[in-house]
């Protein structure tokens, strides 16, 4: 183990428009880009980093295999302990190429596979979708991508065309679905009900049979709508009317499900350009959204991922602070945790003895064997908060310095 602090309590580089799933007790985040001198640079397609919850120690693996280029806007989901990556945009294009890496290793070497055998027809090029897991199914809707001429349909809001070579750029809203176990690529015919109108930048979230999709952007608006589609009859809600009070309009934000009836909506940016750091909830049973109150609103967040940790926290990481078209310069490294529901009692202990590790290092060599470790683990959890906070208040008393 590392005996120096710095490179013992390191964190995943800053980044915007990464991937992010959890499986088990950790954080898997790859790929996304980060503004050097105002050039975007793509972050290493080989490195993996993961995240143990229950130390907060980062490390950072390297990748092997048939590696995706590096991109930003990509769709990543976890299935039986898969991570799959599919679109993005990369320094030729976009893209539509679909990848999978084993995070159950047992060798500890993660291996990037390109799924190329596969059946049936994947969607056109694209970045900036979302994806409902369902049944062994990744599940994609919309994004902004480009179709050729014969490729064209209503399923396509055309944003902007290369006439002589007969390329379109433009929004989507259309369904496809690949099944991981059949290795095959489908579009459900949809039996009912409105479909959104096409967008990208939005966010996606499953509740039993039900996607959830709020939001996004197409054209020059961004949207507050919410919707839903039942994954089993495939039929859409048209949009859902809210009752009370509701998250105003927004791209680039996450939506996370916390319980069995409750989405948990975080950040973005707003029609006026402004990054958001507010956190709602909103009810499947009430059919309304709550705002959380007790949030700071010093840390605003776009283009970032959110994840649902095994007590029901939503870990945020990365994404930027600024407006990414105008400020490209505010990607973020922090891992922001929301608690939203009660810790448990063995967690709220395990916090408490690593809090006051030094105040109890006597007692401490005398706990069991397996609850030890818990403690132990716990101990190092705190260790590096403080590290980083204090690294960080020291980068802010420098930058200080430095403008006075």
């Amino acid at each position: 183990m590392a005996a120096d602090p710095a490179e013992r309590f390191c964190v995943a580089e800053e980044r915007s428009g990464h991937c992010a799933v959890v499986d088990g007790n950790f954080l898997y985040v790859w790929g996304g880009y980060v503004s050097i001198e105002e050039n975007e640079v793509y972050l290493p397609n080989d490195e993996l980093w993961i995240y143990e919850m229950d130390s907060g120690l980062w490390t950072m693996h390297l990748m092997e295999g048939e590696l995706p280029t590096s991109m930003s806007g990509s769709c990543g989901a976890s299935i039986n302990g898969k991570l799959y990556i599919f679109g993005g945009f990369d320094d030729k294009g976009y893209s539509n190429r679909l990848y999978y890496v084993n995070l159950r290793t047992k060798n500890g070497t993660y291996r990037w596979k390109k799924i190329t055998n596969f059946k049936g027809q994947p969607p056109t090029p694209r970045d900036k979708l979302s994806c409902w897991v369902y049944k062994d199914r990744l599940i994609y809707f919309g994004g902004y991508g480009c179709r050729k001429h014969n490729e064209l349909s209503d399923c396509f809001d055309v944003h902007d065309a290369f006439w002589e070579g007969q390329i379109f750029w433009g929004w989507h809203n259309d369904v496809h679905v690949f099944d991981t176990n059949t290795q095959t690529w489908s579009q459900p015919a949809i039996r009912g009900g409105d479909p959104p109108q096409p967008r990208a930048a939005h966010t996606c979230a499953v509740l039993g049979n039900k996607g959830y999709i709020f939001g996004g952007r197409v054209l020059q608006t961004r949207m507050n709508d919410l919707h839903c589609l039942n994954l089993d009859t495939w039929t859409w809600s048209g949009r859902i009317n809210i009752s009370g009070e509701k998250p105003k309009d927004r791209s680039w934000h996450t939506l996370t499900p916390i319980g069995d009836d409750r989405l948990f909506l975080f950040g973005g940016l707003s029609s006026d350009n402004v990054p958001l750091s507010d956190g709602w909830i909103h009810s499947i049973t009430t059919n309304g959204w709550k705002q959380l109150t007790h949030l700071p609103k010093s840390r605003p967040r776009l283009w970032h991922t959110a994840c649902l940790g095994k007590e029901g926290e939503v870990m945020v990481f990365g994404g930027s602070k600024d407006d990414l078209h105008f400020m490209d310069t505010g990607h973020c490294s922090d891992l922001l945790i929301f608690q939203t529901q009660p810790y448990s009692l063995l967690r709220l202990c395990l916090d408490c003895i690593g809090k006051n590790a030094a105040l109890l290092k006597n007692q401490i060599p005398c706990l069991p064997s397996k609850l030890l470790q818990q403690v132990l683990k716990k101990i190092t959890f705190w260790a590096a908060v403080n590290h980083r906070q204090e690294k960080k208040a020291e980068t802010e008393r420098q930058c200080q310095l430095n403008t006075t």
